[in-house]
């Protein structure tokens, strides 16, 4: 955070230098014309990363890199920092793991009418992420939080047989898993792939929630943030079983 008398040694530090044109010069002038709100009471506050991942933070614009609070402004601002904006930040930085699934028979060797597995490699855990702002003694946090809930696998043609089906993950010793081997959900491919491949695909929904705290097993806060998705996709080849004929002895 910046009084404003501190903010305008900042920008002109920052920006002074900047080229014609450029968007930092844009930027260093519009705060100019605003004065860095000189005289009035509030603080400037910096949306700060803790590394170079706020290019993947949708809500961070040039427009509010950096954002003018009032003192107990009691009118909702859409531009205020707030825990609901750092919960968004958070979601839009969190990265989520791919499914872990292995086909059996492998993806090149699957054939029709053979019942093919989808098994799940492998145990996950929660996922979270916390966007925070500390600045000379005043904090302000939020993390979003998101557990896997179901697997969806999509066989990539109507020819099988179940077309999709979805397992619920539930949680075991050391993560959520899935029993997809018990579950009555394996697939069928009922027609031979040709010269190409089926686009096989498996999904798995993550339920987010966040509080508005660093810890992720805070209290959930309302309303909630979309559910997550991941994917994992692979095209898989399915050939007709091959008969194998013998001929008879002679006499």
């Amino acid at each position: 955070m910046y009084t404003p008398e501190e903010y305008e040694k900042f920008i002109k530090g920052a920006y002074g230098g900047a080229p014609g044109g450029s968007p930092a010069e844009d930027y260093a002038k519009k705060r100019e014309k605003e004065k860095y709100h000189e005289g009035d009471k509030g603080l400037w506050w910096q949306v700060q990363f803790p590394d170079d991942t706020y290019d993947e933070a949708c809500p961070v614009t040039t427009d509010n890199w950096e954002i003018w609070v009032p003192p107990a402004d009691p009118q909702p601002d859409p531009n205020k920092v707030t825990p609901e904006t750092l919960s968004e930040l958070a979601f839009n930085s969190t990265k989520l793991p791919t499914p872990p699934v292995e086909l059996q028979p492998r993806a090149d060797r699957l054939l029709v009418n053979l019942g093919t597995r989808v098994a799940f490699k492998g145990d996950l855990d929660r996922v979270w992420t916390t966007a925070s702002l500390d600045y000379k003694g005043v904090q302000l946090a939020a993390t979003t939080v998101a557990t896997p809930v179901a697997l969806k696998v999509d066989a990539g043609t109507a020819d099988a047989d179940p077309q999709s089906c979805t397992y619920d993950l539930v949680k075991g010793k050391d993560g959520y898993t899935a029993d997809s081997e018990g579950a009555g959900c394996n697939v069928t491919y009922l027609r031979s792939s040709g010269s190409g491949t089926y686009p096989f695909k498996a999904s798995i929904t993550w339920k987010v929630t966040w509080t508005d705290s660093a810890d992720p097993d805070g209290p959930p806060r309302q309303p909630g943030l979309p559910d997550g998705l991941s994917t994992f996709e692979q095209g898989v080849t399915v050939k007709e079983a091959q008969a194998v004929n013998r001929a008879s002895g002679g006499e």
